[in-house]
């Protein structure tokens, strides 16, 4: 019996593991992606809705273990990785300038700060002229 408890919560262990990593609907993850913004990869997106499930994705062309996977602007023009899908039939394309921002979340900027007026001079008051003396 007690082997049988050890072994279950090893499985439920494993389980747990796999699902922690997941990014499921409501959750999403975000890569740096450089000059174009970072790159949010949503759950909501690429899941169930989509008629997508985990493996049509990982482990191939996608590792599991984050941090494993690295795009460069140079695979952006193949049909690998976000390629297989994004081709601009499956879903919208990853090489067309238009969509670009549909992946990459570039940082709000900042308002120009105005430069500060310098502060008016203040006028030291005239010496007053000395009275004439009669």
């Amino acid at each position: 019996m007690k082997k049988l408890t050890m072994i279950t919560s090893l499985f439920v262990a494993i389980f747990l593991i796999g699902t922690a990593f997941a990014v499921g609907p409501g959750k999403s993850v975000e890569y740096v992606g450089g000059d174009a913004g970072k790159v949010v990869f949503n759950g909501d997106t690429h899941g169930a809705k989509q008629g997508m499930k985990c493996n049509d994705c990982h482990p191939k062309p996608f590792g599991m273990k984050k941090g494993s996977f690295k795009m460069t602007k140079e695979d952006h023009d193949k049909a690998e990785y976000c390629g297989i899908c994004h081709d601009g039939k499956r879903a919208f394309s990853q090489s067309a300038e238009a969509d670009c921002g549909k992946c990459h979340m570039k940082a709000p900027e900042e308002p120009a700060k105005p430069e500060a007026a310098p502060e008016p001079k203040k006028e030291e008051p005239a010496p007053m002229p000395a009275e004439e003396k009669k």
